[in-house]
């Protein structure tokens, strides 16, 4: 249960639902899924606009606005995970030729942090700092494959199951028996569950206490990588996520 933050916690709420929603909203839209009274949502909306948080459009829509955007490339720019993470996704594209995502796992969400884009014609439409779900991706399955039992199971339990594609795990006894089999492979897979033609091999990054999660993939068409590719990948993306882990634990670690 999420605790009660007063007006700020409102008003982040708010935000969070029109910078996830994947075109313009209008105010009845975002009422509809708020759970704010009407007026308190006018208010909130008022604040946000006037604060240059959230952006009104000439036709009543909102979107993000320049001010929180400002705060976003800060953010990126000052991540030490994304800095330290960097040279071993350039490493990781260079040897597949295809796109490379890095992520970090928030609640049953995956939030990618950076992404190398593929050489080749047809791309991935993924963007830093989009949210995808945990169980049907390759990051985010690498990254549960992380957590301690019992945090794994909390996660799980708060999953939606929604069957993107006929291979989408809708289940939580189906994605922790896959997990188990991560646990033992080191190696998370997306064969078209998310999107149709979209295949993915993953690993799992973590702090040692585990209280930084997060997986390293590398994506591409179905069209163009065979399984027997992908899984000819899964060292190459182990050893990337490996090199982040040792480089994290070198420059991110308890000083002496």
């Amino acid at each position: 249960m999420r605790v009660d933050t007063g007006t700020l916690g409102k008003a982040i709420d708010v935000l969070d639902i029109v910078a996830s929603a994947e075109e313009p909203m209008r105010f009845t839209d975002i009422l509809a899924v708020s759970n704010q009274p009407r007026g308190t949502l006018h208010r909130q909306l008022s604040n946000l606009v006037e604060e240059g948080l959230l952006s009104l459009g000439r036709d009543h829509s909102y979107s993000v606005g320049i001010r929180l955007l400002k705060f976003a490339a800060k953010a990126w720019a000052g991540n030490q995970f994304r800095v330290i993470a960097e040279p071993h996704l350039r490493i990781l594209h260079d040897l597949t030729g295809e796109t490379v995502h890095l992520g970090v796992l928030r609640g049953n969400e995956v939030i990618y942090l950076d992404k190398v884009e593929s050489r080749q014609a047809v791309r991935m439409y993924s963007q830093i700092g989009n949210a995808s779900p945990v169980y049907c991706t390759g990051v985010g399955k690498a990254g549960l494959s992380a957590l301690p039992d019992a945090e794994l199971r909390a996660v799980v339990a708060t999953i939606k199951f929604r069957r993107f594609t006929d291979s989408t795990l809708v289940t939580p006894e189906a994605l922790l028996s896959e997990i188990e089999a991560i646990r033992l492979s080191g190696n998370a897979y997306d064969r078209e569950e998310h999107e149709p033609g979209i295949r993915c091999v993953a690993a799992p990054i973590y702090s040692a206490d585990r209280s930084f999660v997060g997986g390293l993939s590398v994506t591409g068409p179905a069209y163009r990588i065979s399984t027997d590719l992908l899984e000819s990948w899964a060292v190459l993306v182990r050893d990337a996520a490996r090199g982040i882990m040792d480089d994290m634990g070198a420059r991110l670690g308890p000083r002496t």
